[in-house]
């Protein structure tokens, strides 16, 4: 099998701010593994830049002339660029498709028509600014970014501007007292969940603030983001959180991602899809895991002006994922 790519550069619609920064362009990188295709998402906060990433891509020994060996495969990507190894998984499961000539559901044993409906991303920025994109987006489900000090006005001006549903994102943004005292007070805007309240890498810290939110009878669900990258971290966040958010960016993968899925479920938690900033490949491949998803956060095509292929279809907030083998994408 051989393995090729091509650097893209994806123009975003807005510029799209969170916590840990803005941009108005995303420099992906797309992989080729025969006519598989995927996507490698060079996310500036996880320490993938495009170039290290075809850096990566370079040093990939030759990965065998079987793509139903998935695991064999897989297991001769060197250590690495998430992203990098990310695209290799999905371009050999779209290449594993389109050889047995059935789209990866099907393969996978999951409906398409099961898909959960999509929120739509809505940029950190000024209260009034997000408030107005709020308004004009149009969406039923909307994702806030958050993070900053004016982040309890930020959902209040958006819910005074919309009856949509409210879920809101703080990409790691609060400490715990931050989080603790906000919280209870984000409740009152009739949120769905929160994402991400807490840094990285402070595992106990979501014990503590449950704990403690359970004292003030606080309801409002809490999915681990950044902090569950793989099955094993969603295993150490069993009874801390209430679900976890799954991205193939952040497991390396379709593989990993469906084994993250199956160990949320393990212990009773919810199972959030989501996405990068990613073209229809990437989106694409994670939306064939929705079925097996409470919530999506899927809109990676409707944030940028320049996708290369064709895939995920959106009516509003509903998904329909095209039929074609493998992924299922077109080449524009």
């Amino acid at each position: 099998m051989k393995l090729h790519w091509e650097p893209i550069n994806l123009e975003l619609r807005t510029t799209f701010r969170v916590a840990h920064g803005a941009s108005d362009v995303r420099r992906n990188v797309l992989v080729y593994l025969d006519e598989g295709v995927g996507e490698a998402a060079a996310v500036p906060y996880y320490g993938e830049t495009q170039e290290g990433i075809i850096a990566y891509l370079k040093s990939v020994p030759a990965l065998g002339d079987d793509p139903f060996d998935l695991d064999g495969v897989l297991a001769k990507r060197p250590a690495g660029s998430r992203a990098a190894r990310c695209a290799i998984d999905i371009a050999l499961h779209d290449l594993w498709g389109r050889r047995l000539g059935q789209p990866l559901y099907r393969l996978l044993g999951l409906n398409p028509k099961n898909l959960p409906l999509t929120s739509f991303t809505i940029g950190m920025d000024a209260p009034p600014v997000m408030a107005e994109q709020a308004r004009e987006s149009g969406h039923p489900i909307l994702k806030v970014k958050l993070g900053g000090e004016e982040d309890e006005a930020r959902v209040k001006a958006i819910r005074a501007a919309t009856s949509a549903r409210l879920r809101v994102d703080a990409n790691a943004g609060w400490s715990r007292e931050q989080a603790l005292r906000l919280i209870p007070r984000l409740a009152e805007y009739d949120l769905e969940l929160i994402e991400q309240p807490l840094a990285v890498d402070d595992v106990e810290g979501y014990f503590w603030l449950k704990e403690r939110l359970n004292a003030l009878r606080v309801n409002l669900p809490i999915f681990a983001d950044e902090t569950a990258k793989n099955s094993h971290d969603v295993a150490k966040l069993a009874g801390a959180v209430d679900g976890v958010v799954v991205k193939t960016m952040k497991s390396e993968g379709i593989r990993e991602a469906l084994r993250m899925i199956h160990a949320a479920r393990a212990h009773d938690m919810q199972v959030m899809v989501s996405c990068m900033v990613e073209s229809s490949v990437g989106v694409t491949a994670a939306a064939h895991l929705a079925p097996l998803c409470d919530y999506a956060d899927l809109d990676g095509p409707l944030l940028i002006k320049n996708d290369p292929y064709r895939g995920l279809r959106y009516d509003g907030a509903k998904m329909s994922l095209p039929e074609g083998a493998g992924l299922g994408l077109e080449r524009r």
